[in-house]
């Protein structure tokens, strides 16, 4: 194998893939990536076993080949070297010789045999969908997915796609739930619930103003974008009933901005301490205030404007979690739908997108 690729298009591809290799590989290969060199195009292919990714990028193809290279260090190496341009030579002994300029490196590598294949794609089911809408259905849900793996379907987020061409996104983590929908293609409906470290990796993938194609299996999911193939393995388990928690009508509904909200959410949290982490929402004729205190810290209390009419009424939510759900909004109000300080409250936009917040226990004064 023996071609001439230019310097930025490596760098590229290493800035897709890099995050895809395992840090603690369960079989030496897996921290290989996989070179193939084709028709005047490499591909270049990872994977940890569970999530896989494929980069096609054109180059000068001299001799036709294949070899898998030691990922981390060979990604390095890339980025230290100053040429425009980077000459790989791979010989029979699977080592490789990268030439750029004056400066000659070698790197042992092992056999494309060695290397898991990807599933094929061939008589998957597909859907396109646009790369800005799937990108933000993603983002305004990923968020809210869980970190531990105590609970494994709340890992992922889920994606159902129903016959009459909508999608539906869901994450959660059992103390805040997010959902959002798309109309896509008509499709055969169905939930996948796809991990997390895969969506954090397509939604890097995606750019605004082009076409994703998705391609749907038994127990797997493909995003192909911008010469670039995701696919990872699907959670295995029954997602619970999203519907159950959210809201059916809110007797309180408050219009707040949103930035300045945030502005007082991340004043206020200063004096939280970790064990209870709750910020108090106390609601007033035209006002919110926002007060927490600790023996240890001390105390806290600011002010907003708000179109709240009712009588005093206080809920306490995690002021980390609220933030969340502000960051992963774009508009310049949100509202707040609650029935009391007990049950969970229900944050909407002008997307569409929803986000419920379990409440907090109230402590006594």
């Amino acid at each position: 194998m023996k071609f001439v690729i230019a310097k930025n298009d490596l760098m590229s591809v290493i800035g897709k893939l890099q995050n895809v290799v395992p840090t603690k590989p369960t079989l030496p290969i897996l921290a290989n990536v996989l070179v193939e060199a084709i028709n005047n195009e490499i591909i270049f292919t990872v994977t940890d076993l569970t999530v896989g990714m494929r980069c096609y990028v054109p180059a000068k193809v001299i001799e036709e080949g294949s070899t898998t290279l030691p990922a981390r260090r060979f990604f390095q190496l890339v980025k230290e070297l100053t040429t425009a341009n980077i000459e790989i030579t791979t010989n029979a002994n699977e080592i490789t010789e990268i030439t750029a300029g004056s400066s000659r490196f070698k790197l042992n590598g092992m056999r494309k045999n060695d290397f898991p294949g990807l599933p094929d794609l061939a008589g998957a089911h597909q859907v396109k969908v646009k790369q800005s809408t799937l990108k933000e259905m993603l983002f305004k849900t990923s968020f809210a997915v869980s970190r531990e793996d105590t609970r494994y379907v709340l890992t992922g987020v889920l994606l159902r796609l129903e016959q009459e061409g909508r999608a539906t996104f869901v994450g959660t983590d059992g103390k805040r739930l997010a959902k959002a929908e798309a109309p896509v293609p008509a499709a055969q409906e169905g939930d996948y619930i796809i991990p997390l470290k895969a969506v954090d990796e397509v939604v890097k993938l995606l750019t605004e103003d082009q076409v994703a194609t998705l391609y749907f299996m038994k127990d797997k999911i493909a995003v192909e974008a911008n010469q670039t193939i995701v696919i990872t393995k699907l959670l295995s388990g029954d997602y619970p009933n999203y519907q159950r928690v959210i809201p059916s009508q809110c007797d309180i509904n408050v219009t707040l901005h949103r930035e300045e909200l945030m502005t007082l959410l991340r004043q206020i949290s200063l004096f939280t301490p970790d064990a209870s982490h709750s910020v108090k929402f106390i609601f007033v004729p035209g006002e919110l205030i926002l007060t927490a205190n600790s023996i240890d810290i001390g105390e806290g209390k600011v002010s907003m404007p708000a179109n709240y009419g009712g009588t005093q009424m206080q809920v306490a939510f995690n002021p980390n979690f609220f933030l969340d759900i502000l960051r992963h909004s774009s508009d310049e109000t949100v509202n707040l739908g609650l029935t009391d300080g007990f049950n969970p409250g229900l944050v909407t936009d002008s997307s569409g997108a929803l986000c419920v917040i379990m409440p907090m226990r109230l402590k006594e004064e």
